[in-house]
């Protein structure tokens, strides 16, 4: 089944059956996602950065006041028909909580959920869990799309009938691909007897059930069955006494799983296969790598007000009067006298924004000694590896070298590839280990880098053997003394640092430097470009 036909296919399902909750549509804006989506004329636009008020409706505070009883806005989840969400793989944990909650009442909504992500960006599984259907139209063409197909006069779903055995069938099946949600065997049995009824049948057949198992279970597995060559393994087991043994009891025969695995496997993406074939897991999303989200009372987008508690901010009219609203009625019969809303502290409440930092990951590699060049060459490695993913974890890049007596920033906070390899193409090296002067120079660009708004990560390239103080001799017991200073000052501000130990040998002096900063201890005596990028990023994301 095509992309388009599986997408036509769903959206009539979900028409005849919104138990089904929704699908996903794996796609960036353009004309062939507009091309599904315009089935769904009577839709209702959802954003994934909406407040409660527009999703849960609130107090209309001038109608209100001007009216003098109590009026409410209906929000946009009281609307009936099918939602469009956009931009689904960014919906944050109270829209996500809320459609669930939609879903689960079952009251005809439907969720078509538009995933433009990148990579691994999928929206909340809470959420893709309740959605029964998922299609990926990111491989196809202006040229792929085709018109919707004509299907007959559909049957009354509710005389639909389906064999008793199906949903044991459909168990074994989900067990056999190692389906771990709980819905997944539900939904494809309602799928099924939609099918079914959409085709004008009263009665599941094969092809209702190997259309839904394709639908349902194809996105959702996790790993393929070995296989099987019941000819090849003999079977000692005497064959039951038919006698005593009613025919509903006897063994099903595999025939039919057999079709539908295969019919699950035919929509498996190239790629997909190979992954499972080669038992692969099921991949969850470890996050985009950005920067902290910061909650505070000034800039970013907005959120629902709250009560102040122990940090106060600018007050929220609108928010306080419609928390005021509810009770004018109780504080007017103990103050008649009062004229106008009789506003307490407890209705206050204050204006709440939530705003998300970049990540700045700054490299502080030691370009001194023998093997500097070769240090200096696994840095640029690395950090381009990480400048290839930049777009996708939005991070940004610095780096700082160290040698001789001091250290020296080669390139300040960037995304651009380009001006990195320029920057990297004739690198330092040689001298002695100033590593305290390394951890200074990169303590000064984190903090500069969090007065911009930016979250810092200091990642340090050595292999520990300072011999080179702060100011400028030679003394290895006063330069590892000015390393853990800098160590401790880098802890102070609180930025996340990662020390990887380049030595043949792990460096006990080093591993005291990780500790004092309260960061991450890495030994990688024998690292390269990869495994220097492998260490960064799970330990990021971690």
């Amino acid at each position: 089944m095509e992309p388009f036909a599986r997408a036509y296919t769903a959206l009539a399902l979900l028409a005849l059956d919104p138990a089904l909750g929704g699908i996903v549509i794996r796609a960036r804006a353009s004309a062939v996602r507009d091309a599904v989506t315009a089935m769904l004329p009577d839709s209702t636009r959802l954003h994934p950065a909406m407040t409660a008020d527009a999703l849960d409706g609130s107090i209309d505070v001038s109608a209100t006041l001007s009216s003098g009883t109590l009026t409410e806005t209906r929000g946009l989840l009281a609307r009936a028909g099918p939602f469009i969400l956009t931009m689904a793989e960014r919906t944050d944990p109270y829209a996500a909580a809320r459609l669930a909650a939609v879903l689960d009442a079952q009251a005809g909504n439907t969720l078509i959920a538009l995933d433009e992500g990148i990579e691994e960006e999928t929206l909340p599984p809470a959420l893709a869990d309740r959605l029964a259907f998922r299609v990926d139209l990111n491989e196809c063409a202006l040229g792929d799309i085709t018109p919707p197909p004509a299907w007959p006069q559909p049957a009354p779903l509710g005389r639909v009938r389906a064999p008793d055995d199906l949903a044991d069938t459909l168990v074994m099946l989900a067990v056999r691909l190692c389906i771990v949600s709980l819905r997944a065997v539900g939904f494809a049995l309602r799928a099924a007897k939609a099918h079914a009824a959409l085709n004008g049948r009263r009665e599941t057949t094969d092809e209702d059930v190997a259309a839904a198992v394709a639908l349902v279970f194809a996105h959702r597995a996790t790993q393929l069955p070995a296989d099987e060559s019941p000819q090849d393994t003999p079977d000692d087991t005497p064959p039951p006494d038919s006698a005593d043994t009613p025919p509903e009891a006897l063994p099903q025969d595999a025939l039919p799983q057999d079709m539908l695995l295969d019919a699950v496997i035919a929509m498996l993406p190239p790629d997909i296969l190979d992954n499972l074939r080669a038992n692969t897991g099921p991949r969850t999303a470890t996050g985009s790598g950005a920067g902290r989200k910061k909650i505070g009372n000034r800039r970013g987008r907005p959120l629902p007000a709250r009560d102040g508690g122990a940090t106060k901010g600018r007050v929220d009219l609108i928010a306080t009067l419609r928390a005021a609203v509810p009770w004018q009625t109780l504080r007017k019969r103990d103050a008649p006298q009062r004229t106008g809303p009789i506003i307490r502290h407890s209705d206050l409440r204050y204006k709440r924004y939530v705003d998300m930092s970049d990540r700045v990951l700054i490299f502080a590699v030691d370009a001194s000694g023998s093997a500097a060049m070769a240090r200096m060459g696994e840095a640029k490695g690395a950090i381009e590896l990480l400048l290839g993913q930049a777009y996708a974890r939005r991070d940004h890049v610095a780096l700082i070298a160290f040698r001789g007596a001091q250290a020296e920033v080669l390139l300040e906070p960037t995304r651009s590839l380009v001006q990195t390899k320029r920057k990297l193409a004739d690198l330092p090296g040689g001298g002695a280990t100033p590593l305290a002067a390394g951890l200074v120079a990169a303590h000064t660009m984190a903090e500069q880098a969090l007065r911009r708004g930016l979250t810092p990560t200091v990642i340090v390239l050595t292999d520990g053997r300072a011999n080179m103080a702060l100011d400028g001799t030679a003394n290895r017991t006063a330069a590892t003394a000015d390393a853990q200073a800098a160590a401790q000052a880098m802890r102070n501000s609180g930025s996340e640092t990662i020390i990887i130990d380049t030595g043949r040998r792990p460096e006990a002096a080093l591993a005291r430097i990780a500790d004092i900063t309260g960061g991450t201890y890495i030994a990688l005596p024998r690292a390269n470009a990869h495994s220097l990028s492998d260490a960064v990023s799970s330990t990021l994301e971690g």
